[in-house]
């Protein structure tokens, strides 16, 4: 076993896609006005990517000098961005407010929807990894 990451990248690239997919579909769905964002949802998310934060600060700090290569895997980059983009995103549709038939507003909920994805999936990944190459 060991400190490799090989098994990793298959798992990465999927959460990548799945996100990209999200983030398209959210704002087709959105353009078209199938879909509404409520306040209540940015609000979650918001929370939800900060609690991330938190714990992902927490966990890297707790890791030693043996787990730095663990620790520093791309799992762990991409629910660092999955967690900056939706915090930025959801701050800024929260500022601006959201118009059901604006592109420029369902690109931006494409985008949020992409980045909780990518967050979520990363998150899988990361547990993922923990679980098999450990």
């Amino acid at each position: 076993m060991g400190n490799n990451c090989y098994c990793r990248c298959r798992c990465t690239t999927a959460a990548l896609i799945v996100s990209a997919v999200a983030a398209v579909v959210a704002a087709l769905l959105q353009i078209s006005g199938t879909i509404t964002v409520t306040p209540v949802f940015l609000w979650v998310a918001f929370g939800i990517a900060v609690g991330y934060l938190a714990i992902a600060l927490l966990g890297t700090t707790r890791c030693g000098c043996e787990q730095a290569e663990r620790c520093g895997c791309s799992a762990l980059n991409l629910i660092l961005a999955g967690i900056l983009g939706t915090i930025l995103l959801s701050a800024v549709l929260l500022a601006a407010g959201i118009v059901a038939t604006s592109v420029v507003s369902a690109i931006l909920v494409g985008l949020l929807t992409g980045s909780f994805a990518l967050l979520l999936t990363a998150t899988a990944c990361l547990v993922r990894y923990f679980y098999q190459c450990s």
